[in-house]
């Protein structure tokens, strides 16, 4: 069955927007009087949406457990700083538009499906140039439940008028991974995002590419029969 979609996680396989969450972050620790973050902290901690950031924050902080006015004091501070910061020092990785523009050349229908809500979703893409690629955008509070789940792909794919077993989904952590194989969606995994420690070479996915533009040429050799090894590009 030829593939005719494409699915992309957001943060950290289009776009490094780790800047932008430490600062938010650090942001609501210092209105909590709690310690800073570094950055790569921070990063560690990213990849399961933004409730499981924060939680996992105060975890840092010997704040865990049931502390409900806490977390969501916490939650409302993180989006009030977050509104400010999205997009602001966010970077595309390497190969990100060669790859979208050669996914668009094939006519392939793309859909961003991502944990993070769609309040911070919609102004990032729109800030870092990239929504116009996408037909369709699935954020973490679009169904009911979030990656991963198989819900968000299967919903994606709905929209695009595709049937599982003809998307790919892109995404560089375990919730992408097993989100594609719950739904019976093709995975590729780049090595570069946020895994929380984790390596790629240990996910269930379909091959490994060093970047968005060896994605789309992993996909254009499957389409057009030109053998069965990824082409790795350079990241």
């Amino acid at each position: 069955m030829p593939y005719t979609a494409v699915l992309l996680d957001l943060d950290g396989t289009l776009l490094d927007t780790i800047p932008d969450l430490a600062d938010a972050t650090n942001a609501m620790l210092a209105d909590l009087g709690l310690a800073q973050l570094s950055q790569e902290t921070v990063a560690s901690l990213v990849g399961k949406g933004t409730k499981a950031l924060i939680a996992s924050v105060l975890a840092r902080q010997g704040k865990s457990g049931d502390q409900t006015l806490l977390q969501e004091r916490a939650q409302a501070l993180f989006r009030q700083h977050y509104h400010r910061f999205n997009g602001q020092r966010a970077v595309l990785y390497a190969g990100v538009e060669q790859g979208l523009r050669a996914f668009a050349r094939m006519g392939l229908k793309l859909a961003v499906v991502t944990n993070k809500p769609t309040e911070f979703t919609l102004p990032l893409l729109e800030r870092s140039g990239l929504a116009p690629y996408f037909e369709c955008v699935v954020c973490g509070d679009t169904c009911p439940e979030q990656k991963p789940q198989p819900a968000p792909l299967l919903h994606a794919c709905a929209q695009l008028g595709a049937a599982p077993g003809q998307a790919v989904m892109i995404g560089d952590s375990i919730n992408d991974a097993q989100a594609a194989q719950a739904a019976g969606i093709a995975a590729l995994a780049v090595p570069y995002g946020y895994n929380h420690g984790q390596d790629v070479q240990n996910l269930k996915v379909d091959d490994i590419v060093m970047s968005i533009e060896a994605a789309a040429q992993w996909i254009s050799k499957r389409r057009t029969g030109q053998g069965q090894t990824a082409l790795l590009g350079s990241a």
